[in-house]
């Protein structure tokens, strides 16, 4: 129980209990109860089973975000691994390209997609766009086995925390632009994970709400990965006085 709620189940209930005996101490004829009285007394008889629905729909939430996550492994045991990460990413109202073509998969606002992609079973992905889905550290095993792919896009992606940059260590021989800006999970410590891409050109953490002192981790990120062009706007880059715990944390994610 949040203690949000826990402080808004004891208020009513006091409130409750107090204006019930002012109200049998008062008057010895029975009378119904004032409206406020009973909305405050229906609060708390009521609270567990709002506080129960919304852990029920907290629950829902993140199972339909596992089963959307789930391993794609009948279809690459039939399809093959290209197709099987094609078609994970358009079901997750993703986007990609193959090698050597310059026209994009993507599926629309409902979901629908074209299913011309299935003629493209040996074509290698290059490309992948998953801004603003809900793929999450365990549906990066969809995307396992693509060794050409080159840029990937995660930007505004809830669920992309620092487990989740860990497992970048993937792409390391391809991956050679990366967009992880606006994800409201990622820390200093999971930024220190990608010091595995080592082919990466292109990085861009840009609002962080995260990252406490943007201004120090660029210039980690700049030594960590000296080739690559770093991109960090929505910040005030001064250096804050809580700079050197964030350094202590983004050395942490190195080792």
């Amino acid at each position: 129980m949040s203690a949000l709620l826990k402080s808004l189940h004891t208020c009513c209930q006091r409130s409750a209990l107090l204006l019930v005996a002012r109200g049998l101490g008062s008057s010895s004829s029975v009378s119904p109860l004032p409206l406020h009285r009973r909305f405050l007394l229906f609060l708390n008889q009521r609270f567990y089973d709002v506080e129960m629905l919304l852990s029920w729909r907290a629950h829902m939430k993140s199972r339909a975000i596992e089963k959307k996550n789930a391993y794609y492994g009948y279809t690459r045991k039939h399809y093959g691994p290209y197709i099987a990460s094609a078609y994970y990413i358009l079901n997750m109202k993703g986007g990609f390209r193959f090698a050597g073509q310059t026209d994009w998969f993507r599926a629309n606002q409902r979901g629908k997609f074209s299913w011309d992609f299935l003629n493209h079973r040996d074509a290698v992905l290059e490309e992948v766009d998953m801004s603003y889905t809900v793929i999450n550290y365990t549906g990066l095993d969809n995307l396992a086995g693509q060794k050409s792919l080159r840029t990937l896009s995660l930007r505004g992606c809830s669920q992309v925390d620092d487990w989740f940059l860990a497992r970048l260590h993937m792409f390391q021989d391809s991956l050679e632009e990366l967009d992880i800006s606006h994800c409201p999970r990622i820390t200093t410590g999971g930024l220190a994970a990608l010091r595995n891409l080592k082919g990466l050109r292109r990085l861009d953490v840009s609002s962080l709400p995260r990252i406490s002192s943007p201004g120090l981790v660029i210039i980690l990120l700049e030594e960590m990965l000296p080739q690559c062009q770093i991109t960090a706007t929505g910040y005030d880059h001064s250096l804050r006085q809580d700079s050197e715990e964030e350094k202590v944390d983004f050395m942490q994610g190195q080792q």
